[in-house]
């Protein structure tokens, strides 16, 4: 299968290349950076170095690649999650998730590309019994830097399930820890950096279209849908066989 891997050199970017190519996938992967594209091409990825806020460049990338799906890990969020800068970074991942989708979606529809699997978070859920599944409403009454990422994150998800003729899939992921991460432990709901890319492997091999939540145990969140469905065992590691990116 063609996977175009929007963001590959990110957290869960770079745990997911060497499990695609080891499952046999053609993988084209994206990053802002020149200095990034050697890395990808020594890890087996096709590099494409565009910037998700150039449409009209994004478009052309995709048009060229005509892959099977696409799948957007594109995050914008400061290094270790430093708190100083976190009120900046939620802002620039907020715009990433909105206008950085928009842009995603419409190249793919023009790409023809028939399906989208999307990263999203699992923490913004409304107020309400627990533990939540993916049935449950957003909390798109919240205030404060919440509103701007619950805005963000309804909108990239919309756009992934809403965007016929593309099936789209959301992955709720909890907050993630280990490799590249800038942690070794997370708040609730939490999830490793391998589980979530293994996760996104299952929803490219398995899924058809839908919302899943990607965590590890918890009373807040139900992760049966997930487990149920696509196989997802939060526990997941790699062994890996194929080169990493530095």
């Amino acid at each position: 299968m063609k996977i175009f891997l929007a963001g590959a050199t990110g957290a869960i970017g770079r745990r997911l290349v060497p499990l695609l190519l080891d499952a046999g996938h053609q993988v084209t992967g994206t990053t802002r950076s020149p200095d990034k594209g050697p890395h990808l091409r020594a890890a087996g990825v096709e590099p494409v170095v565009v910037d998700v806020f150039d449409a009209a460049a994004l478009s052309g990338a995709l048009s060229a690649v005509r892959p099977d799906i696409v799948v957007h890990q594109l995050t914008d969020l400061p290094l270790g999650l430093d708190p100083s800068q976190m009120a900046e970074g939620t802002r620039r991942n907020a715009r990433m998730r909105s206008e950085g989708t928009r842009n995603l979606v419409s190249a793919a529809l023009e790409a023809g590309v028939p399906r989208l699997v999307a990263q999203s978070i699992a923490w913004m859920y409304a107020p309400g019994a627990e533990p939540h599944s993916e049935a449950d409403p957003l909390d798109v009454q919240a205030s404060g830097s919440r509103a701007i990422t619950v805005a963000g994150v309804a909108t990239l998800e919309h756009l992934t399930l809403s965007s016929p003729p593309i099936r789209g899939v959301v992955l709720r992921y909890g907050h993630l820890y280990g490799p590249n991460t800038g942690t070794t432990i997370a708040e609730v709901p939490s999830v490793h950096v391998d589980a979530a890319a293994w996760a996104a492997l299952l929803a490219i091999e398995k899924a058809g279209s839908g919302i899943y939540n990607i965590a590890e145990p918890s009373g807040y969140l139900s992760t049966e849908k997930a487990q149920g469905e696509l196989g997802f065992e939060p526990g997941f590691r790699l062994r890996l066989s194929a080169p990493t990116m530095k």
